[in-house]
Order: structure tokens, then C-alpha cells, then sequence
């Protein structure tokens, strides 16, 4: 049986050891802020989404994650209309996310209403498009 909860302090080994992206304060904070959805198969994490505020105010998803043996099941989708959902009940009207441009995930995106509003080149980075909805 799939569900998807809020992370708790219980989830953060996991969460360590599978997302590199963000520093251990700002994870545990992040759980505690309930900024962090996961999504569990028979009691195991099988996927993630973490999202923080930019501007203070604008929900932005910084992090979708399906583990590689659980993906092309429409996992990813279920966990982005979750978060959507939750975000629409905590009052929100706009929701931002970004990605490399080379990045398979703009179609994922563009396909659930987000438009590209802008894009930026980070460090040497490939570019980075702004998408929001």
C-alpha cells in the first residue's frame, strides 16, 4: 500500500543518505517546518518532495524524488498533486519549482500547467529555467 505523509525526525538517516542536495541543519529544519512530503510503499520511503518558501511566500520545490526502481509508475505525479493540493489548503495561489533546462523534468512540469517565467546561468552551471503555476 502507497501513502504520502509529512517527514518526521524519524525519516532524517534517510533522508541523509539519499538526498545530497541539502545541508543536515537545513533538512532537520525542514522537517520540523513540515517542508518535506514523503511518499512510502509498505511502510518504506520510496520517494520525497521538499519545498521551501521563496520570497517568504511563494511555495518553490526544490526537491522531487522517486527512487530509480519505483519510477515511470506515475509516482512523481501523485507526490506534485499532493503538494499541490496542500498548498491550495494552506491558502496558497502560486507555486514555483526549477530545473536544468536539458533536464527530462521541464516536460514533467510544463505537463501539469507550470510555465517557464525566467532562467539564470548558476556559476558555470548549465541554465537553470523558473517555473511556476
Amino acid at each position: 500500500m502507497r501513502s504520502i505523509r509529512l517527514a518526521n525526525l524519524k525519516d532524517t538517516e534517510f533522508l541523509v543518505d539519499h538526498d545530497k542536495h541539502i545541508a543536515y541543519d537545513i533538512l532537520r529544519d525542514s522537517i520540523e517546518k513540515g517542508y518535506i512530503y514523503i511518499l512510502e510503499q509498505d511502510n518504506k520511503i520510496i520517494g520525497w518532495l521538499r519545498y521551501n518558501l521563496f520570497w517568504d511566500n511563494t511555495p518553490f520545490l526544490n526537491m522531487l524524488y522517486i527512487l530509480e526502481e519505483f519510477r515511470n509508475q506515475g509516482l512523481g505525479s501523485q507526490l506534485l498533486e499532493h503538494w499541490e493540493h496542500q498548498m491550495h489548503i494552506q491558502g496558497y495561489e502560486t507555486l514555483m519549482t526549477s530545473t536544468l533546462v536539458h533536464e527530462d523534468a521541464i516536460h514533467f512540469y510544463l505537463k501539469y500547467g507550470y510555465q517557464v517565467v525566467g532562467g539564470f546561468h548558476p556559476s558555470m552551471d548549465e541554465y537553470e529555467v523558473i517555473l511556476k503555476k
